[in-house]
């Protein structure tokens, strides 16, 4: 197995771990854990306010995981169209998100203070999604692969910063 090989083999194995647990680190209740243990597939964005008690940021992580998980394979295979699809589903939830925490129905389970600190590495995060659509529309395996793990990263650290006890 080539370099190249095993650091898509390690990324994906630590997307599938953190993106399992990724829903819990906001919801605030195990139906939440439980309905998403369920749901694999389209089923993210079918989701209703009140099954993720009007929180947007939880509908947000929901989508989220489905499509790391798109990404994820669509890097694996240098698919770059794969990829851009799979990032095309996230089109507004950031907004979603950032008008919860307008009209208070974003919650963080730790930190929830720093409410400005979460909104800025949200902005963040979603402008690395931007960054790797583009190289995802150029096919550019190398920096897909870059930025998928800095997104992970940046999963983990928001993760520990306001949810993680």
């Amino acid at each position: 197995m080539n370099r190249r090989n095993r650091m898509v083999m390690s990324l994906a194995t630590g997307l599938a771990a953190s993106l399992v647990v990724s829903l819990a680190a906001f919801g605030g209740s195990d139906h939440d854990d439980k309905h998403h243990a369920g749901e694999r597939t389209h089923g993210a964005q079918a989701q209703s306010k009140h099954e993720h008690g009007g929180n947007p940021l939880i509908e947000e992580m929901a989508a989220l995981d489905a499509v790391f998980r798109d990404v994820v394979s669509g890097v694996a295979m240098s698919d770059g169209h794969r990829v851009h699809e799979a990032l095309e589903k996230m089109h507004g939830a950031m907004e979603k998100t950032q008008v919860g925490v307008k009209h208070g129905t974003v919650t963080l389970k730790k930190n929830a203070n720093r409410l400005s600190d979460f909104v800025e590495q949200d902005k963040q995060f979603h402008g690395k999604l931007e960054d790797l659509a583009r190289a995802a529309h150029k096919n550019d395996g190398n920096a897909m692969l870059s930025l998928t793990k800095e997104l992970l990263d940046r999963c983990v650290k928001c993760h520990r910063d306001f949810r993680m006890p």
